[in-house]
C-alpha cells in the first residue's frame, strides 16, 4: 500500500430535525391540546486512532465525508431519531488541523484517543414546549440547527521511540534491518527509502522500543530540496535521534573523512534551520561503514575530533552487524532511563447532550 502522510478533507456534520406544530385530535377529545414532538440530533463526526491503520490514503481520495440529518418530529409527543454518529478511523499519530486557519484541533497520538471534528445539530422544538396557562394552543415550533462544516488538514507522524537520521545511502535502511524486524528496501543507489520503515528492536524478553528509518535528507531539505524534506516532521515524535555518518568512500582521491564531516555538518544545520526543537533532541552519532577501512580507529576519533561531537559516539557496521547489539542495548538503558511522563489524551471539547429545556431561553418566554 501507498504511504499517505497527508490529507485534506471536508467534514458536514447532520442538520438537526425539525419541531413540530400538532394538535391532539381524537374522538371524544375535542381540546386535546399541542403534542408536536422535538426532532432528532444531526449525526457528529468523529475521528479515532487505530493501531491497524498506517496511512492516510483513504482521505486522500474520499475528501467528503457527509453525516446523516435527525428526523422531523411528530405528532403524538414522538420524537424524532437522531442520527447516527460517523466514525473515521485515522493512523495513530495524526494531527488534525483546520485547514482554514492552521489551527492544531487534535492530536490523536494514543490507540483509541477519539475526537469530535464536527457536531451534529440540535434538533427543533415541537410546540408541546410552548404550552402555558396563557398560550393553549401554541403554533410555535423551531427548525433543527444546522451541522457543523469544517475543512480539515490531516498529518500523520509516525511515532517511533528512535530516529535514523542521516545522508542517503549512510545505511540507516541495512541498520534498521538488522536490528529490527523491519524489512526495507536496500540497495546501493540514494533514495531507495521513499517513506518512513518502522521496526520493533527486542534487546530482551520483555523489552523493545520502535525504531523509524526515515528516507535520507540532503543540503536544502529544510526548503523543500530533495525526498527528506516532508519528513523531516516525522522525526519530531521521537525521544532519540541516531546520526547516522557513513564514513567511507569509493573513491580513493576523496578524503572520506572530510566528506563525513561536511555531510554531517550540513545535515545538522538542516535539523536547526527546520525546528530548533528538533535540533535540540538528544543525538547520538553513529559512524557506520567501518569494515570497508584499514584503520577505522584513526580515521574515526579524527571525525569525532573535526566535527567537535561531544556526545555519545558509537561506531558500527550495519552490513556485518559489528557493534550493533551494543548500541541497540545502550538505547534500551536510555529510553529506560529516560522514561516520558504519563500525556493526557486529546478528548474532544464536545460531550454527549441531551435536551434539557432552560427556564430562560427566549423561546420559552410566553409572555
Amino acid at each position: 500500500m501507498k504511504f499517505i502522510d497527508e490529507a485534506t478533507i471536508q467534514v458536514v456534520a447532520g442538520k438537526g430535525g425539525n419541531g413540530v406544530a400538532s394538535f391532539r385530535r381524537e374522538k371524544f377529545i375535542p381540546k386535546g391540546g399541542p403534542d408536536g414532538g422535538d426532532g432528532g440530533k444531526g449525526a457528529s463526526i468523529h475521528m479515532v486512532a487505530d493501531r491497524n491503520i498506517n496511512t492516510l490514503i483513504e482521505y486522500r481520495y474520499s475528501p467528503l465525508h457527509r453525516a446523516k440529518a435527525g428526523e422531523n418530529g411528530r405528532g403524538r409527543q414522538q420524537y424524532g431519531a437522531g442520527a447516527p454518529d460517523i466514525t473515521l478511523k485515522v493512523p495513530v499519530g495524526t494531527v488534525i488541523y483546520d485547514a482554514d486557519t492552521n489551527e492544531q484541533l487534535f492530536d490523536l497520538n494514543t490507540h483509541g484517543a477519539k475526537a469530535t471534528v464536527a457536531k451534529g445539530g440540535k434538533g427543533g422544538l415541537g410546540n408541546i414546549h410552548f404550552k402555558s396557562s396563557v398560550n393553549r394552543a401554541p403554533r410555535q415550533f423551531t427548525m433543527g440547527e444546522p451541522g457543523e462544516q469544517r475543512r480539515l488538514r490531516l498529518e500523520l507522524k509516525v511515532l517511533a521511540d528512535v530516529g535514523l537520521l542521516g545522508m542517503p545511502n549512510a545505511g540507516k535502511s541495512t541498520l534498521i534491518s538488522k536490528v529490527s524486524n523491519a524489512r526495507p528496501k536496500i540497495a546501493d543507489y540514494p533514495f531507495t527509502t521513499l517513506y518512513p520503515n518502522l521496526g520493533v528492536v527486542e534487546t530482551s524478553n520483555s523489552s523493545s522500543f520502535v525504531i523509524a528509518d526515515i528516507p535520507g535528507l540532503i543540503e536544502g531539505a529544510s526548503d523543500g530540496a530533495g525526498l527528506g524534506h516532508k519528513f523531516l516532521r516525522h522525526l519530531a515524535r521521537t525521544r532519540l535521534l541516531l546520526h547516522i555518518v557513513d564514513i567511507y568512500s569509493p573513491d580513493p582521491e576523496i578524503d572520506s573523512v572530510n566528506q563525513a564531516v561536511e555531510q554531517a555538518k550540513a545535515l545538522v544545520n538542516e535539523l536547526k534551520q527546520y525546528s530548533n526543537e528538533l535540533y535540540s533532541k538528544p543525538r547520538w552519532l553513529v559512524i557506520n561503514k567501518t569494515d570497508m577501512l584499514e584503520d577505522p580507529t584513526t580515521k574515526c576519533n579524527r571525525l569525532v575530533r573535526e566535527l567537535g561531537w561531544e556526545g555519545p559516539v558509537y561506531i558500527i557496521s550495519a552490513l556485518t552487524g559489528a557493534g550493533t547489539k551494543e548500541l541497540m542495548l545502550k538505547v534500551q538503558q536510555w529510553l529506560n532511563e529516560n522514561t516520558l511522563p504519563n500525556e493526557e489524551q486529546e478528548s474532544s471539547p464536545y460531550q454527549d447532550e441531551q435536551f434539557v429545556p432552560d427556564p430562560d431561553d427566549p423561546r420559552f418566554n410566553n409572555s
